[in-house]
């Protein structure tokens, strides 16, 4: 004879078996989507300074300050099984030092119910673009590309590129800095 708690432990062992398949089911239609669109990535201005750092052993190091528009529309990436989108603009370059470095500028979450179309004008770097050494100037390749993690409800958090980028030649010559000494 099956006791309350057996009867109780069968029940709730089938209902996660229901769940696990439902929520399989949710994945598998989404899972194979193509979340690429078209990007355009326009920069405006370049502005490239020789800083002191004070990470390291006192050496001046290229901080780059970048202006841009990004114009993407990113209505078809939505679907039910699309919770959020994390976004974010990255420099990629090589300098003798490193064969690549990557750099993020700047990022965006957009929720669903928010407006999936951007239309960002004269927008700033939001995060310091550093380079350990002098690697920005002249640099005639820093490859600037949009891309995006879908977060979805069930399933794997893909990382997708946007279609279009933009490489940028970076001044030979440093902005001079005021000093007040």
């Amino acid at each position: 004879m099956n006791t309350v708690l057996s009867r109780a432990n069968s029940l709730f062992a089938f209902s996660l078996s229901v769940m696990a398949a439902l929520t399989f089911g949710c994945f598998i239609t989404t899972a194979f989507k193509d979340r690429r669109v078209p990007v355009r990535v326009h920069v405006s201005r370049i502005m490239l300074k020789n800083v002191e750092d004070f990470t390291g052993p006192r050496e001046r190091s290229d901080l780059g300050f970048i202006t841009f528009d990004v114009t993407a529309d990113l209505e078809n990436i939505f679907d039910w099984n699309v919770k959020q989108l994390f976004l974010y603009l990255s420099a990629e370059y090589s300098t003798k030092n490193n064969a690549l470095n990557q750099v993020v500028l700047w990022d965006k979450i957009i929720l669903r119910g928010d407006n999936p179309k951007l239309l960002l004008k004269d927008m700033k770097s939001k995060y310091f673009f550093f380079d350990d050494g002098n690697g920005l100037k002249g640099n005639r390749n820093v490859t600037l590309t949009l891309s995006w993690n879908v977060v979805p409800n069930a399933g794997i958090l893909p990382l997708v590129t946007g279609s279009g980028h933009v490489s940028i030649p970076f001044p030979d010559t440093y902005e001079i800095t005021k000093s007040y000494y």
